[in-house]
Formats: structure tokens, sequence, C-alpha cells
């Protein structure tokens, strides 16, 4: 699929209207909503503009979960596949985080193990590209819920814990990513 169609595929996703009190008390929490059925069934589409990850559970049928994304120039796009899951990952920061920010990141150049103060949160769902290669963007908890629904990460999509820990118990390795 090229980048031309991915972009046809990602307009527009749309919410049912019956669903709009529930999203007004918290836009981001878990919701089923109808979308289009160009998508297959199992796979996880991403629309960063919108801070929303939907994974597609039935022909026309999603369920919608906040995400907060990469900062402006660090928006990741493309198609890839969940290449390994993991419970409590470990983090380091890439070379490209320590060299923007190394009074934040410098510190963790040897990486930091999973648990509660990871920013990696509960779980980690690795994209990898279609030659099988890691892109080190993840589909991740976070320790800072209040991110959901902005454009704060060094490129990954970070989710509630909760919301991420269903995520994970429903998606297998091989699962289809479109970021857009």
């Amino acid at each position: 699929m090229n980048r031309r169609q991915m972009m046809k595929l990602a307009l527009p996703l749309i919410a049912l209207p019956s669903l709009a009190a529930a999203q007004a008390a918290d836009p981001y929490a878990p919701t089923e909503v109808a979308i289009r059925d160009d998508f297959e069934v199992g796979s996880i589409v991403v629309v960063s503009r919108d801070f929303y990850l939907y994974h597609v559970v039935a022909p026309g049928r999603a369920v919608r979960y906040g995400v907060a994304v990469g900062r402006d120039e660090l928006v990741w796009k493309g198609k890839a596949t969940i290449g390994r899951k993991v419970e409590w990952p470990s983090w380091r920061p890439t070379p490209e985080m320590i060299a923007r920010n190394p009074a934040a990141y410098e510190k963790y150049k040897d990486g930091m193990p999973g648990g509660p103060q990871n920013p990696l949160g509960a779980r980690a769902l690795y994209l990898y590209n279609d030659r099988g290669q890691d892109t080190a963007i993840r589909i991740h908890g976070t320790t800072e819920p209040g991110s959901i629904g902005r454009a704060v990460s060094n490129g990954c999509l970070r989710m509630r814990n909760e919301a991420v820990m269903s995520l994970y118990d429903r998606v297998p390795l091989g699962t289809p990513v479109y970021v857009f």
C-alpha cells in the first residue's frame, strides 16, 4: 500500500453521533465507534492529527483509544507490523533523544528497567517495518496519562496503561499498523 492509498483510507474515520455525551466527559476513553470498512479486521489505525488509535474489531467497527503522539517534527507515519510485545518493558533513550536533550536523557543512556516508573509504562508493542526491522517506534503505556491527546513524545504512540494493557491482550504479533 503506497502513501497516497494510506492517506485516502485515513479520511475520515467517523464516530457515532450517539456517543457525544460520553466523548465530552472523556474524549480519550476507549469507545467503540463506526469506521469506514477499508481496514482489515484486527488491524490498528492511528490518526495522529486527531490523537486517536483505532483497533478494528469487525467490518466497519473499531475500538477507539486516545493517544499522545510525537511532537511536530517527530511524528512517525507509515505502515508497520507488531513485531514484538513486552510486558513491563525496559527503556533506553535513542542516541537522537540524548542529543536533543542531554540533560533529560543522558542519565538513562544505559537503560532503565521495566516497572511503574518506566516511561514505556505497563506494556509495549514494537513496530517493525516491512523488512522485519525494528523502527524504534512503540505503542506503549505512559507514566504521564495527562499527555494523552497531545503531541509531546519523541515519536512513539503513548496510551493510558489500562488501555495499552487491553490492546496488548487483543492483538497478536504480525498485526498490521497504519499511522497517518
